[in-house]
């Protein structure tokens, strides 16, 4: 399954260019303008499932460096700073990955 099955191309394409300089990632911005923050919960853990690139459950910090090139092959690659950012962001008990509950 692609992200395309439950999200817009164009409203992927939007997102990723509103990003393209470095250190311009914001992930709830990124969010609202892929049009995922008007997804339901299983769309969500659709799309999870699909960023979880190793299938563990968790999203870690090495997948995370990648998150734009999951929606676009030719995006760029998150800054470390970001990835940090987004990690501490969305991990809620502080394990260092991020699960489909936000756990």
């Amino acid at each position: 399954m692609s992200l395309s099955s439950v999200l817009s191309a164009d409203a992927i394409e939007s997102a990723i260019k509103d990003c393209q300089a470095p250190d311009s990632f914001n992930h709830k911005k990124f969010f609202q303008l892929c049009g995922l923050t008007k997804k339901s919960p299983q769309e969500v853990k659709t799309v999870f499932g699909i960023l979880d690139n190793d299938g563990s459950g968790y999203i870690e910090e090495e997948e995370l460096k990648f998150f734009l090139q999951r929606f676009s092959p030719g995006a760029r690659v998150l800054s470390d700073k970001e990835t940090k950012n987004f990690l501490s962001a969305a991990d809620d008990d502080n394990d260092g990955k991020i699960g489909a509950e936000g756990k």
